[in-house]
């Protein structure tokens, strides 16, 4: 299968690595560093299963600055770009995505498109009929900087917010190149998937909350945190 992956970041490229091993990819990005980084085989970002990756494992990876490039003969395209959360806006920065799915759209009639940067719950949906293709498809991640690709190798659970057959060619894809066997799968509709996503991002930051106020009442209490 052939696969382009927008965005050579944790996400992108950890998804990439992944693809690769089965796969021909072909990564975008806008900036020439890293796209140089990929081709030379050398990690843009910090982590070290990536790093093994490219010195020990035979990929079927490229980069490039070209999008249309990579776009035009596509079975899949993966969005992996930044979506900055602006707390003044109260709004996620969602038009890397936008240019990319019309550049899409534009140059090729069947590539099935697969969102795996944060978005708003609802956005795929609303985008898809804004543009008029049922083409998009939401598939969240959950992974640790710095052990992106392990948790892709090895991940916790595959979400895809698509129920019918588009929605298994996606989990399919991923389920089949990670090293992990029988990886639970949750195939939803694609608002719920980018609800699992943004609550899964709360409740990680609540636990690190309960557990901060679990150390500020020992030491005020002079209790010991490691007993409790």
């Amino acid at each position: 299968m052939k696969i382009a992956v927008a965005g050579i970041g944790y996400v992108g490229l950890s998804n990439a690595v992944l693809l690769a091993r089965h796969h021909d990819v072909v990564m975008v990005d806008i900036d020439p560093g890293r796209v140089a980084d990929v081709n030379a085989r050398l990690s843009p970002i910090v982590d070290a299963d990536i790093e093994e990756h490219f010195a020990k494992t035979h990929l079927r990876l490229s980069a490039t600055t070209q999008g249309a490039m990579a776009f035009v003969d596509a079975d899949v395209v993966i969005i992996a770009t930044p979506t900055d959360y602006d707390p003044a806006t109260n709004t996620f920065d969602t038009r890397s995505i936008e240019a990319i799915v019309d550049e899409v759209l534009a140059c090729n009639t069947d590539a099935l498109v697969v969102i795996k940067s944060t978005v708003p719950v609802g956005y795929t949906d609303r985008l898809g009929r804004q543009l008029g293709t049922d083409r998009l498809v939401f598939s969240p991640e959950f992974l640790r900087e710095g052990k992106a690709l392990h948790d892709n190798l090895h991940p916790s659970r595959i979400v895809v917010g698509d129920t019918g057959p588009k929605g298994r060619i996606v989990a399919d894809l991923l389920a089949g190149s990670a090293l992990k066997k029988d990886v639970p799968v949750l195939l939803t509709g694609s608002t719920e998937a980018e609800a699992i996503k943004l609550f899964s991002n709360t409740y990680l930051a609540m636990r690190v909350s309960y557990f901060n106020e679990l150390d500020t009442f020992a030491m005020t209490h002079n209790l010991d945190p490691r007993q409790i």
